[in-house]
Parts: structure tokens; C-alpha cells; sequence
């Protein structure tokens, strides 16, 4: 059980510290991992963005992921799509909505700038949980694309099933528990809020201004 976000990014935080100043790139899957994102990066002496990737939603339950996809349009469906009533018809309408929310996303959280690049460097890819990892494996796929030095999955805690789907797709996955009575992730934090949107943006704004400071500091002040 963690006490929250911040709890869960510490102890992540301290089983990731080998990273510690290579410095590898930190990306936090919006919105709930994001705090923790910032704060692992934090620790890491690592710079911080987010991967945009958004679960597809099963008919009438829309807590329930049938696959996710990322901002680029790369789908994974879940085998067990079909079962949830999620037929070809649904995904299609289902993939043109949630690019639209990718989208969106984009355009609010980094505006005045492109993300980070990946390729050559050491990735952490971080959440604040695995239910079904069907969005963690769209974010570790679209990271793989962009040919990453290494590629490692940080989480706290996972299902037994979402381990052993996400653990092909990384060069290292970092889990502190695998607990035998998983319904869902927020059954393991005693303070699981929503983040929202703002929340987001002030926190990658926060970084932008902190990563133009240490360039400034590396670079000396300006005398004219």
C-alpha cells in the first residue's frame, strides 16, 4: 500500500538510482503518472516529458481499456476486445475519438515546443499502475519506434497479467508489487486523486522553466 503518488515516486525513485545522472529521460504517461514522472526525474537528475497515449474504451464501460494507441495512430487491441462488444465498427469510431483527445493533449501540454527527443538515450516510461497494461504497451511501443539506447518500464504496482504482457516490450521493467488480489490500481494508495488537465500543464511548465534555468547556469550570465 503506498501513501500516494509522491510515496509510490520515491520508492520508484530509489529502485531506478543506477540511472541516477547518465541522465536518462523520464516520460510519464498523462495524467495520473505525471506528478511522479516529475518527481523520479527529479531524483534522476533527468529531464521529464510525457508520452501521449490514451486507452480505447470498451461499449457502455469506459473504465474498461480493449487496447490503446498512441498520438501517431499505432493501435494495439486487446485479444479480448470482441467479448467487451467492442467490434470493428466500434474501435474504428472509438480510435477517430480518442486521436481527437490525443490531439488535444498535445496541443495543451506542450505547446511552444516539440517532445523530447527519444533516440540514443536511456528511457524510463512511467505510470502509476498497471490494470490491464494495455496502455503502458502502447506507450512502450511508440517509444521503441523512436529507437531509445534503453527502454525501461517503472511502476509501481501491476496485475500478474499485465506483467507478463508489458515485460516483452521493455529492455527492463522496474514493478515494486505484484499483488494475488489486483481489481485495480487505485486500491492500492490510500490518497488516489484525479489529476486533471491544468495540473498537467503547470507541472511541464514548471520543468520548461527549470530546464532553461540549469541552461543558463551552464552557460554563465550574459554580459552584454
Amino acid at each position: 500500500m503506498f501513501k500516494d503518488r509522491l510515496d509510490a515516486a520515491h520508492q520508484l525513485a530509489s529502485a531506478l538510482q543506477k540511472y541516477r545522472d547518465l541522465p536518462p529521460l523520464v516520460l510519464a504517461i498523462p495524467r495520473g503518472a505525471v506528478p511522479m514522472g516529475v518527481q523520479i526525474a527529479r531524483a534522476l537528475n533527468g529531464p521529464f516529458d510525457v508520452v501521449l497515449v490514451h486507452k480505447l474504451r470498451a461499449p457502455w464501460r469506459e473504465e474498461v481499456a480493449v487496447g490503446a494507441m498512441d498520438e501517431n495512430g499505432a493501435a494495439f487491441i486487446a485479444p479480448w476486445a470482441q467479448e467487451m462488444g467492442a467490434d470493428a465498427i466500434w474501435l474504428k469510431a472509438e480510435k477517430v475519438r480518442q486521436m481527437q483527445t490525443l490531439r488535444h493533449r498535445r496541443q495543451q501540454y506542450t505547446p511552444m515546443r516539440p517532445a523530447i527527443a527519444v533516440q540514443g538515450r536511456v528511457v524510463i516510461v512511467v505510470d502509476d499502475g498497471l490494470a490491464t497494461g494495455a496502455t503502458m504497451m502502447a506507450a512502450l511501443k511508440a517509444v521503441r519506434h523512436q529507437h531509445p539506447a534503453r527502454l525501461i518500464c517503472a511502476v509501481p504496482v501491476a496485475s500478474a497479467e499485465a506483467l507478463r504482457r508489458i515485460t516483452p516490450l521493455a529492455d527492463e521493467v522496474v514493478c515494486l508489487s505484484v499483488p494475488p488480489d489486483f481489481e485495480g490500481v487505485g486500491q492500492f494508495y490510500r490518497h488516489f486523486p484525479q489529476i486533471d488537465d491544468d495540473e498537467v500543464i503547470a507541472l511541464l511548465g514548471q520543468q520548461v522553466a527549470a530546464s532553461a534555468h540549469r541552461s543558463q547556469a551552464r552557460l554563465g550570465p550574459f554580459t552584454g
